[in-house]
């Protein structure tokens, strides 16, 4: 079983149920939720109509055990730092906020479970990929 760092889009699609993701979720180890993308679902929550109810599910979800938040700290900055370097000089600049994410997922050996493309320019990162869902049809 791995441990598994999720992004927003897949806490999302979570929440909305999907079942490959939701099968993935369950099948971890350990879910980690980086720091970052708390802020980014309370960001969404606070621009939307169902604040309180999405906080409720956030918080029964951070409090499940197996799931942890994972915060940056000085180690993140260097790990930051490197990829920053990296995809400069390969000039594919990703946003801020994924850049923190892939650090805190390579400092903590994790496997990032995404569908943002903006990780597809760092191969050192590695991500969880999973089929998607097609209802049978009969």
């Amino acid at each position: 079983m791995m441990k598994i760092a999720i992004d927003s889009n897949r806490y999302t699609d979570f929440c909305r149920g999907l079942p490959e993701v939701v099968e993935s979720v369950e099948g971890a180890a350990e879910i980690y939720v980086p720091l970052i993308v708390i802020a980014e679902q309370r960001a969404g929550f606070a621009n939307g109509t169902h604040k309180e109810k999405n906080e409720r599910v956030l918080t029964h979800f951070l409090n499940n055990e197996g799931v942890f938040i994972l915060c940056p700290d000085d180690q993140t900055t260097h790990f930051y730092a490197d990829l920053y370097a990296y995809l400069r000089k390969k000039g594919k600049p990703i946003p801020t906020n994924d850049l923190w994410i892939a650090a805190l997922v390579l400092q903590h050996n994790l496997v990032l479970f995404d569908r943002d493309s903006d990780f597809d320019h760092l191969p050192q990162i590695a991500r969880l990929k999973v089929k998607a869902y097609s209802p049978q049809r009969f």
